[in-house]
Formats: structure tokens, sequence, C-alpha cells
């Protein structure tokens, strides 16, 4: 099972032609490129089932919302999903978007409630060790880097000291792993596996947010 490069083709040429009647024209395409990128998306989930609980896949719509923003084409040239894991401490979830040139993987919390960022930010002040940990680790930095990503305060929370040795993660309102795949390796034989392994390395991120988000500060179940 693979992508294949019509599904691509599509997506490039509805970037291009991004309105209704050409959609229109061409809808007995996009139902088989739907079809293909679901099936992808399907077997990746297999996998995934293998090493965690997923509740819940949805796959999003490729109609835009165009009430609220300023770019009016009516559709994302794009075939995402994400999956959903099993359980109210599983705080952590998948997300996959294929698009020529803009493919990616990404995994964590993105922007929490506000009690649930602070009891980050706690954790994090008392003590960041694990955090750096993961961050250090030659596997997470193979596929992530050396740093989560998401948006940012500009300073210090406030609450927290602006000097703390772990302001670079105090700041932080998300806390996200992300790896950008190329054109080819979406298309390549491999690309399940790929994302399959990519997931497996968020893992450990995953873990400790969902521990912290379903203990108390003296580690105790919530």
């Amino acid at each position: 099972m693979e992508l294949e490069k019509k599904t691509f083709d599509f997506l490039r040429a509805l970037d291009k032609h991004n309105e209704r009647t050409w959609f229109k024209e061409h809808k007995p395409i996009y139902d088989d490129c739907l079809a293909n990128a679901k099936n992808v998306f399907e077997e990746i989930l297999k996998k995934l089932e293998i090493h965690d609980r997923i509740e819940q896949q949805k796959v999003y719509r490729i109609y835009r919302d165009i009430r609220f923003s300023k770019d009016k084409t009516p559709y994302n040239p794009r075939f995402a999903t994400d999956y959903r894991r099993l359980g109210n401490d599983r705080s952590c979830d998948y997300f996959l978007q294929v698009k020529p040139n803009e493919s990616v993987v990404i995994g964590g919390i993105w922007l929490p409630e506000k009690d649930r960022l602070l009891r980050i930010r706690k954790e994090i002040a008392i003590d960041d060790s694990e955090f750096r940990e993961i961050l250090s680790d030659k596997t997470f930095i193979h596929y992530f880097g050396d740093k989560f990503e998401g948006e940012e305060l500009k300073t210090g929370p406030k609450g927290f000291d602006k000097n703390h040795r772990a302001i670079d993660l105090l700041k932080k309102k998300s806390y996200l792993a992300i790896r950008k795949f190329s054109d080819e390796e979406v298309l390549s034989e491999h690309f399940i596996e790929e994302v399959d392994q990519t997931f497996k390395a968020m893992r450990p991120m995953f873990d400790l947010i969902s521990d912290i988000l379903s203990t108390n500060l003296n580690g105790e179940p919530i």
C-alpha cells in the first residue's frame, strides 16, 4: 500500500484551480484520490495499534470553512488525519498531513487549557530533567531535532521566575514534535513504515506529558 502519484498530482492541480466549478468537474478523480489516502491512513492505524491504544481516527474534510477567513478559496489541497489515543490520561495525539511540499507529522499537546498548561509548567519549574532527557535522546533528535515546537510567549509566564533555568520550556504554549516529509519520501514505498517509526519516537514525550496531567505535584493520581 502506497500513496499514489496521482493523488499528489490532484492536490497540485487543486491548489492551482481552487474553485468549485473545477472541483465539481474533477470530483470522480478526487473520490479516487481520497480513497487512496484513506487506505494509507488505515494501514498506518493498523501499525499504530500494535504499540498504542487508539480511540478514534478522524480524516479531515477537504472543504474549508471560509466564514471567518481572509482566504476565501473553498478547498484545502491536502489529505490529513489524526489519531486520538484511548483514555482520559492520554493527553497527546498523532496528526498526519500529506500535501505537496508541506507533508508533515505532528504529535504532542497543542494549546492545552489554562489549568493543564499551568500543571505542565509547574512540573517543569520543579524539575525539568525528564524533558531534557527526551530532548537529548538520539532517537528524538533524529526525527525531530533538539527542541519542542509550538507557540510560545515572548517572555516568561506570569508567576514564574523570568530567569529560571528552564525558561525556554516554561514559555511554551504548546509542546509538539514535528517531522516534515519531502514529496519523494511521501511517495516512497517506505512511507507508512517511516510514519509509524516517527510516531513511536514521540512516545516518551507523550508518556511524560500524560503522566504529569494525570497526577498532582506529589505524583499521586488525580
